[in-house]
Formats: structure tokens, sequence, C-alpha cells
């Protein structure tokens, strides 16, 4: 996050990507933050646990996000073996983007998603919270659902995008209109090559009237 303000990726999945998380702490204000969780929930059971498996989550869908983004299609996972006795040789290690494809669908299937409920809130308007507080398996299923659901969505994938800063690897989902984003934030990366921009015609302009830049 900059300047206090969280970067929106357009997707919880595509958030996850964002950042690695920093320990229990830092994993349980992620999920309130992006708004995975409702504030207030219990999260007294996040752990370093679950910060290995939120982990392996996030390097699972940033194969597949990555490979979409390279034009590249998830290749089918091998065929067992027709016999069940051992091979002769070793089987080689499977390609990445299979097996993150296969975990993931795993993931998504292993637990049902937590229970929302819609209650009065303070104000008498209506809130959302969950109907028990959350395990690990039930909140990483919503996540490797919501990516299925990105990565299966011809509309999504067409508007999936890096951003064009140097140096950033933020992925998000472009709904601006006319798909035209071309950065994570108009205010960082998109200031910044401006910046860039702006110097390099005025470095330009120097050069052009015969005057020299004094040295650093």
């Amino acid at each position: 996050m900059e300047g206090g303000r969280r970067f929106d990726a357009g997707r919880w999945c595509l958030e996850l990507l964002d950042e690695p998380v920093a320990g229990p702490e830092g994993l349980a204000r992620w999920l309130v933050g992006c708004g995975l969780v409702p504030g207030g929930t219990p999260l007294t059971a996040v752990d370093d646990t679950w910060v290995e498996r939120f982990a392996e989550l996030r390097g699972h869908i940033d194969v597949l996000v990555r490979a979409e983004l390279a034009g590249r299609a998830p290749a089918a996972p091998p065929a067992p073996p027709a016999s069940a006795a051992p091979p002769v040789l070793a089987v080689p290690p499977v390609p990445p983007v299979p097996a993150a494809l296969e975990r993931l669908n795993g993931l998504a299937a292993a637990a049902a998603p937590p229970a929302p409920r819609a209650v009065p809130g303070a104000d008498g308007r209506l809130v959302r919270v969950l109907d028990a507080p959350p395990g690990c398996g039930a909140l990483l299923a919503v996540l490797a659902r919501d990516a299925v659901d990105l990565l299966t969505d011809p509309w999504a994938r067409a508007r999936l995008r890096q951003c064009e800063g140097d140096h950033c690897h933020r992925v998000y989902l472009d709904t601006s209109r006319g798909a035209r984003r071309r950065w994570c934030s108009s205010e960082t990366c998109g200031n910044r090559e401006r910046v860039a921009r702006h110097r390099a015609r005025t470095g330009r302009g120097r050069d052009a009237s015969g005057e020299t830049s004094a040295p650093r």
C-alpha cells in the first residue's frame, strides 16, 4: 500500500498477488482490508500455517495469470499410466502451469466458502457478517474460485493487464472505459512516466539550443 491507500486490482485473487503477506497479523489485516472478511470478524485462528497456505495459493495464481498474460494456454495435466506397475524410467516433474492449475482446482473444491448473513448494523442498515469465524480452507476456496472465474471468463481475460510502469509487476482487471488503463495507479507509476517524458523533452530542448547541463 502506498500513502495509506490500498491498491485495488479489481479481483480478490489479483489483490493477493500485489505483495507477499507478512505474518499472521498482516494476513488478518489483508483479509479485512480487501473485503474478503467483514470488519469485526474474529480471526484469532490465523497463524503461520495460514500464511504458508495463502502464500502457496498466491504462487499458483501468479503462475496461471502470468501464463495468461503471456498468451500461453495451460496445457492438460499428463494422463495417468495405463498400468499400475511402477514405470521403468523416472517420471519427469509436472510443468508449472498444469501443476498450478490442478492445485487451484483442488483448493476451489476443498471447502465451502464462508456463509454470509445480512444483519442490521448500528444505524439500522443491513451489513454483511459471516455465520461463523472462517476457516483457512474456506477462505482459500473463495480466492481459488475467484481465480477460476477470472481465468475462465473471456471478458475478464481480455481485460487482464500488467502495469506498464518500469519495474512494476502489478496485475489488475482493466474496467476503464475503452479498456485503456495503462498503470496500476495514475498517481504513482503513471506520474513517474509523465515526469520521465517531461524530462526527456526538456533535455532534448536544451540539446537543440546548444546549452549543456551542469555535471552532477
